[in-house]
């Protein structure tokens, strides 16, 4: 069984950084594919990017391009969530999530529990 723990979150001002953490267990094989989404107070829940390690191939929804990094590291099976330049509108629970091997596939497995990202203006 996948089972994922993600942590990392925290207060941090306007124009500050974070990064998440996904630390993965159970996998049976070398590869595997995660996905990071978030949520907001009152709004429904938003793909932020993912990565499979089988390519190395990360997708990053618009509203973070060129703002969050996703990489990962394999011997930690770990994917990080690089978070810059916050916006208050970046305010969210995020959550990892087993993408079943695709990124593109939009199939999910396992959740993580989610971390709470708030950025204040």
């Amino acid at each position: 069984e996948v089972q994922l723990q993600a942590s990392g979150g925290g207060l941090v001002q306007a124009g500050g950084s974070l990064r998440l953490s996904c630390a993965a267990s159970g996998f049976t094989g070398d590869d595997y594919a995660i996905g990071w989404f978030r949520q907001a107070p009152g709004k429904e829940r938003e793909g932020v990017s993912c990565i499979s390690t089988s390519d190395g191939r990360t997708f990053y929804a618009d509203s973070v391009k060129g703002r969050f990094t996703i990489s990962s590291d394999h011997a930690k099976n770990t994917v990080y969530l690089h978070l810059n330049s916050l916006k208050p509108e970046d305010t969210a629970v995020y959550y990892c999530v087993d993408a079943e091997g695709s990124c593109q596939e939009g199939d999910f497995g396992s959740w993580g529990q989610g971390t709470l990202v708030t950025v204040s203006s």
